[in-house]
């Protein structure tokens, strides 16, 4: 195994806003893994919004924690160090990691926490391993607020039957489409007219075009009413929601802002049966493997919308930015000698 080398090629921003253009190609020295860490030799990363929400300033004074700032935190690669007291990596492991509020995965070589670095089956490409850790997480955690507690077909008892996903065909909600659909349920999902097709395949029993009135509406073109929502979209107002919900059911939105967390509170209080719940992740490491088991196992796809060596980075953050992906957008970092 070759020692890492003593610097490495990154992006990072040192201030505030900028999109694309704030991203400066720099070299600076490879990090090292303190306690409970460990360093990956990159093969990709894959880019979340909230990696381009946090350079907005979305999270200011809070994220990120000081500039400069190397972003990204879905990554996958190959354990090179282990920092001390980490016990269950080996250098030579292929892995997949999350590295989120630190960042640090735009570039050739990051730490990340021992705690949250998993196997990366064989089966498993790097594209694929630096898609699942936050995008597919945030699905499987989406279903289980929503009462879903088993993915084994049988639709669990007690939990939702008919479930909506929207903007169906993006990094979470192309994973929320198959996760419901392992656990038995029927699947409503809206997305755009070129990816209908894409998200049928991906198993959603109805897939409607956001742009129609029925789309912009989110109804079910059986008439079905929805026990659960999967809000995987921006700026959709409760009003939108409360006339195709079922009598108790739970909306649960992964891009929150002040008015889903006030409205949220507001049910809380008068005891609704109409939930809305603000989702933010919490990664968590059983999780993880049990989705990159699941990957293995051929019952979890995961889309990669495109594709960008570490020298054109900026096009793939200008790309997420733009907001049309289809599934994930991946940082391949190539060989040593990649320009």
């Amino acid at each position: 195994m070759a020692a890492p080398k003593k610097t490495m090629r990154a992006l990072q921003y040192d201030k505030y806003g900028g999109g694309a253009e704030g991203l400066k190609h720099v070299e600076v020295p490879v990090p090292s893994p303190k306690k409970g860490e460990v360093l990956l030799k990159l093969e990709a990363a894959s880019i979340n919004p909230i990696d381009w929400k946090i350079q907005k300033g979305m999270v200011r004074p809070f994220l990120p924690r000081k500039f400069p700032f190397i972003p990204l935190g879905d990554m996958s690669g190959e354990v090179v160090e282990l920092g001390s007291g980490v016990t269950n990596l080996k250098p030579g492991d292929k892995v997949i990691s999350i590295s989120f509020p630190n960042g640090g995965g735009l570039a050739e070589y990051a730490v990340a926490p021992a705690s949250l670095t998993v196997a990366r089956p064989p089966e498993m490409s790097a594209a694929e391993g630096a898609s699942l850790p936050t995008a597919a997480s945030t699905a499987l955690q989406q279903l289980k607020a929503a009462g879903v507690s088993s993915f084994d077909g049988s639709g669990g008892s007690n939990g939702p039957k008919n479930v909506l996903v929207t903007a169906a065909s993006g990094g979470v909600g192309h994973y929320a489409v198959q996760l419901a659909k392992l656990a038995g349920l029927h699947v409503t999902a809206t997305c755009g007219a070129r990816n209908l097709g894409l998200v049928r395949g991906l198993g959603a029993d109805e897939v409607v075009d956001y742009k129609t009135p029925e789309g912009a509406s989110l109804q079910s073109p059986s008439g079905r009413k929805y026990d659960a929502v999967m809000h995987c979209a921006t700026g959709t107002p409760w009003s939108v929601f409360a006339p195709v919900l079922a009598g108790e059911a739970t909306v649960v939105d992964v891009t929150p802002g002040i008015a889903a967390a006030a409205k949220s509170f507001l049910q809380k209080v008068t005891f609704a049966k109409q939930r809305l719940v603000p989702l933010i992740l919490m990664p968590r490491k059983e999780e993880m493997e049990w989705l990159a088991d699941m990957t293995r196992q051929g019952k979890l796809k995961t889309v990669v919308d495109s594709r960008y060596p570490l020298s054109r980075a900026q096009e793939a953050w200008a790309k997420s930015i733009g907001g049309h992906a289809t599934g994930k957008i991946v940082v391949e970092m190539g060989g040593e000698d990649e320009e």
